[in-house]
């Protein structure tokens, strides 16, 4: 019984400590509020400074085909002839990438300065929901290019499926269109983001400055830091 009114006194200790403790940040950051918020902004500005007029913005354009098979009335249709798997996807995204179709491509379209390996890093290939529709994606700084690659990555893929893979029903659903606004940067998010950072960082430079500062500035410090009571004060009067 002894015991246990011990621990709940001690436990009550650590609560009130902890609460202590938690009130006196609050007021060392209530005090410098101000540097906090002009720290954000500073940071939330240079980072909105940078992304517009440093950061090349990047376009997105896409195209979305529907792969099948050919349904043979004469035969029996197994599962893999109703559904193609979910795994066949990484097959479509290596045939959409590979060199045979990206030089195509680069050949049809005139892209003298770019190169097989730039050209691939720029396409990506999902399959939609677990579905045989299977999205293009291309991406470039100039909207009607990475319309033009969707588009003719698009058309290249369809003949090289045939061929390769043998699926003979390949149907454009979606065509790739000019995209009028850019994927990345983000501007809002970084924004966002820098202005959160200024908060937390001038936060804790303000909190860490006030750790290392073991000056007594109120009689509250005295009883804080040699937890002697304070008898009296000595006030400052104007000359």
């Amino acid at each position: 019984m002894i015991l246990a009114e011990k621990w709940l006194n001690y436990v009550e200790t650590r609560i009130i400590m902890e609460e202590l403790d938690l009130k006196n940040l609050i007021q060392i950051l209530a005090k410098k509020w101000w540097i906090i918020i002009i720290s954000a902004i500073i940071c939330a500005a240079a980072a909105a400074f940078i992304s517009i007029f440093f950061l090349t913005p990047v376009y997105q354009s896409n195209t979305t085909l529907y792969i099948g098979k050919r349904i043979d009335t004469n035969t029996d249709m197994s599962y893999n002839d109703i559904l193609l798997g979910s795994q066949l996807v990484k097959d479509y995204r290596e045939l959409a990438k590979s060199r045979v179709v990206a030089e195509a491509v680069i050949q049809e379209l005139n892209l003298k300065d770019m190169t097989v390996d730039q050209l691939s890093a720029r396409l990506d290939v999902t399959l939609k929901n677990d579905t045989r529709v299977i999205q293009i994606t291309a991406e470039d700084k100039d909207p009607k290019l990475a319309c033009d690659i969707a588009n003719k990555v698009s058309e290249v893929f369809q003949k090289k499926v045939v061929d390769i893979m043998k699926v003979e029903n390949v149907s454009v659903i979606d065509v790739a269109v000019v995209p009028e606004s850019p994927v990345r940067p983000n501007k809002k998010m970084i924004t966002a983001v820098a202005f959160a950072l200024g908060l937390l960082l001038s936060a804790g430079i303000i909190l860490l400055i006030d750790y290392f500062d073991n000056t007594v500035k109120t009689p509250e410090d005295i009883k804080k830091y040699i937890d002697i009571p304070v008898i009296g004060t000595i006030p400052v009067f104007p000359e």
